[in-house]
């Protein structure tokens, strides 16, 4: 009980700090902005700790089933991260800001080529934008788009050496996929299975599709109300991290049907040999 207590504030106290890191970290927002980021965090880290420290499952998936919520964590982390150093760096210039944001535009760059991700979210500007706007939209969706690509790898990577879920541990599908209805078909391995393919679906076209949408829409994107700093990094960030992690949960998605399925097969096998042996 204690250790879910502590474990529940640790991380509602995280979720906090990670609301509240681009406005302490990029100055200009102003006091009502601020009050709203702060009634934002205090929401966010209230839901955290009343999801992890109750026995009964809510919305938040894989609770129960570590490094997946971490890793999304991380990448959450650390895109923001980056795109606050990036705008902070146009107020208050240092070797840290500089260095990100050279890295961040040889990324966008590299990344900027015919029907590219990173070219699609340049293009969702208004016609005729000015340049150093679509510099700044480059250079922010090239690092989050590369930040979530690197979390993919490594959960990818995770998935291939056997390390999710670990081993040894009980992996509960109800509290793990509280929103996951299994008495909606005849068979939860198959339900599994599409709700997976859909999610990678999603999460590999979203992308691509976002910027369309609001080229189409909208007409596209004014500069004057995405480039303002706090609103370029949080519409980045949902781009990147958005369509990352609901291919993570595909990806998790088909292997908890393999694991169900290799359940099923080990069941069988063990019922045809108590039937042999008597």
């Amino acid at each position: 009980m204690v250790s879910r207590l502590a474990g529940a504030l640790l991380r509602a106290v995280l979720m906090m700090v990670l609301v509240l890191a681009p406005s302490l970290l990029v100055p200009g927002l102003g006091t009502d902005a601020q009050q709203t980021v702060a009634l934002v965090a205090l929401f966010v880290g209230a839901l955290t700790f009343a999801e992890y420290n109750s026995e009964c499952p809510g919305l938040i998936e894989f609770r129960d089933a570590p490094p997946f919520n971490r890793m999304r964590f991380l990448l959450l982390a650390a895109t923001l991260l980056a795109l606050s150093l990036i705008e902070r760096g146009r107020f208050e210039p240092n070797t840290l800001t500089q260095l990100v944001e050279a890295v961040g535009t040889l990324i966008g760059q590299a990344m900027d080529f015919p029907y590219s991700p990173v070219r699609l979210a340049t293009q969702a500007l208004i016609p005729g934008a000015p340049e150093a706007d679509v510099a700044a939209v480059r250079t922010a969706a090239g690092m989050a788009y590369l930040t979530s690509l690197i979390a993919l790898f490594f959960f990818s990577f995770q998935m291939r050496m056997g390390n999710w879920p670990r081993r040894g541990q009980t992996f509960n599908v109800w509290i793990n996929l509280p929103t996951f209805d299994p008495t909606s078909a005849s068979d939860i391995v198959a339900r599994l299975e599409r709700d997976a393919r859909i999610n990678i679906a999603l999460g590999f076209l979203l992308p691509f599709i976002a910027p369309a949408l609001a080229r189409l829409v909208m007409g596209g994107i004014d500069p004057a109300g995405l480039l303002t700093p706090h609103s370029l990094i949080w519409t980045m960030t949902s781009w990147a991290f958005l369509p990352a992690s609901l291919f993570m949960r595909g990806i998790a998605m088909l292997r908890v049907a393999q694991m169900v399925r290799n359940k099923r097969r080990a069941s069988l096998t063990e019922t045809d040999r108590s039937l042999a042996a008597a």
